[in-house]
């Protein structure tokens, strides 16, 4: 048989097959005439209906709705309800997000070693892992009776419930990449995924919130406990510490009805061609093999740093509308406007990625906060200037929510396509995504609350000195800035563009076909998948 790339134009009735990055007509002619007919007439692509989208979608709410209670509450809760000092409240949220970010590859390894069931492979640690992960959720908002213990405490089930947290969210992010094969049908589920998510986020800020802002906390004026009446301060105090309680139960309950909507509402598809592999990736060699992948070092080092820049606003955004711009008793609703507009965006980001291009939205997209950052930087204090500049940061936080996960599954496909005899790596994509922006997340948190601590935060303070300030300023301003455009630049090395994205399609879809032709001989088969 000639050589498929110097013999010249397709033969009369063979067909051509177009791989990434260039195009070379590849001449079926070594599978038999009999199977002509099934190339010609390829099986009918099964499409997600609307209800298993949703159902999926339903699955990324947990996540979302206690981490945005958690990131944006835990520090305040702390530093001023707890009565934790801040080199304390430091301590446990760095090793609390470190740790969180640890077990993400840790699981991901356990996920790859984890057999098929009748539930798949990834369902079963999402419905063990629910049970235990909403009672050590419980009990983070529980202020213990004794003082001396209490940064253990926290320490251990902070460390605890993100452990069960993780075995629910990486086999629930590498789930993308099993509810179907096609890439269009992954996109769209990955929208509606996006959507829920920050609706999950908008619930976890509401509930939270308005629950938590509903009890009355007194302040101390100059840090003068002596001004305060005791009992009235000892009172109020002790109905925060409820309304938190409250606010943990309600959003418990919301992550046991998402787990079972997305446990009955969605199947596991397995790859045709992965249940052709007989034999198990090793991890570590898996592992070599997913870090040495050129477009997925180069994609989650843009969204490092640009991930690190939004966790930068979050962990500080309570006490900086506190302290620094001086609305105490807003700062849940200025959270409200900002998830509120990041969801009626996130189906606009999706067209807009869909008709203009992964990249282009990337740049656009969290590009689009720098603006209102400087702007938030410069002005003075004026609530509804920042009302305004929220609603459009909002813009901004859509994009950079849905855009890290509709391009890993590319990055996925592009591997499969260099690496077509090894499967089982997703959980390894997304674990190790995870893990790198959670533990930037954790180091930055530390340092942030550290940092507050050797500039004189006053617990519990009515106001707090002005280097407190100013260094609140810097925190959710200039470095998220700086963040931005560093991550913006390391988006131009990434290679995968609209173009490459159709080819590495084209391809992955005759390398299915193929595999899940019949009478298509094992010869054959290995013929096709080494080509390809």
């Amino acid at each position: 048989m000639k050589d498929p790339v110097t013999s010249g134009g397709p033969r009369e009735g063979s067909q051509a097959i177009y791989l990434p990055g260039r195009k070379l007509p590849f001449h079926f002619n070594f599978i038999n005439r009999s199977l002509e007919g099934a190339w010609k007439e390829p099986k009918k692509k099964k499409q997600l209906s609307i209800c298993n989208k949703l159902c999926y979608a339903v699955g990324g709410a947990p996540y979302q709705v206690t981490g945005c209670a958690l990131g944006f509450f835990l520090q305040i809760y702390l530093l001023d309800v707890a009565q934790v000092d801040p080199f304390s409240a430091s301590i446990i949220l760095f090793v609390g997000r470190a740790w969180d970010a640890i077990t993400d590859p840790l699981v991901g390894f356990c996920i790859s070693k984890s057999p098929w069931t009748p539930l798949g492979r990834l369902m079963p640690w999402i419905t063990f892992s629910t049970p235990l992960a909403v009672i050590a959720y419980f009990l983070i908002w529980f202020v213990p009776g004794f003082h001396q213990g209490q940064t253990l405490w926290y320490l251990l089930f902070y460390c605890l419930f993100e452990t069960l947290v993780t075995c629910f969210h990486v086999p629930y992010s590498a789930l993308t990449m099993f509810i179907s094969t096609e890439q269009s049908e992954r996109d769209s589920a990955t929208a509606y995924r996006m959507t829920v998510e920050v609706l999950g986020t908008v619930l976890g800020t509401a509930i939270q919130g308005q629950i938590v802002g509903q009890a009355d906390s007194p302040c101390i004026p100059d840090g003068n406990a002596s001004t305060v009446n005791r009992t009235q301060s000892s009172t109020s105090i002790k109905e925060t510490q409820n309304a938190y309680l409250l606010a943990a139960g309600v959003i418990a309950s919301i992550y046991v009805i998402c787990a079972v909507i997305l446990t009955l509402g969605v199947r596991e598809q397995r790859e045709s061609y992965e249940t052709q592999q007989t034999k198990q990736m090793p991890f570590f060699r898996g592992l070599r093999l997913v870090m040495s992948h050129g477009p997925y070092i180069k994609l989650i080092a843009g969204f490092l740093f640009t991930s690190l820049a939004f966790m930068l606003v979050e962990g500080n955004f309570a006490l900086f509308c506190t302290y620094t711009l001086g609305f105490r008793n807003e700062f849940q609703n200025l959270l409200l406007a900002i998830m509120f507009s990041a969801t009626v965006t996130i189906p606009i980001w999706q067209w807009f990625l869909t008709r203009f291009g992964k990249k282009t939205a990337v740049y656009i997209g969290i590009s689009s906060a720098v603006p209102f950052l400087i702007l938030v930087a410069l002005m003075e204090s004026n609530l509804i200037v920042t009302y305004v500049v929220a609603v459009a940061a909002g813009i901004s936080v859509a994009a950079a929510f849905l855009l890290p996960w509709s391009m890993l599954p590319d990055v996925i496909d592009d591997f499969h396509l260099k690496q077509p005899h090894i499967h089982g790596t997703e959980p390894i994509f997304f674990s190790f995504y995870v893990f790198f922006t959670k533990f930037a997340s954790g180091v930055s948190l530390g340092i942030s609350t550290l940092s507050l601590d050797f500039t004189g935060y006053q617990t519990r303070g009515c106001s707090q000195p002005a280097r407190v300030k100013f260094t609140l300023k810097m925190l959710v301003t200039v470095a998220p800035i700086v963040l931005i455009l560093m991550g913006l630049l390391l988006f131009k090395l990434y290679p995968i563009d609209e173009e490459r994205r159709r080819q590495n399609k084209k391809a992955l879809q005759a390398l299915r076909e193929e595999a899940s032709s019949s009478g298509c001989s094992d010869t054959d088969s290995t013929e096709l998948a080494s080509i390809l």
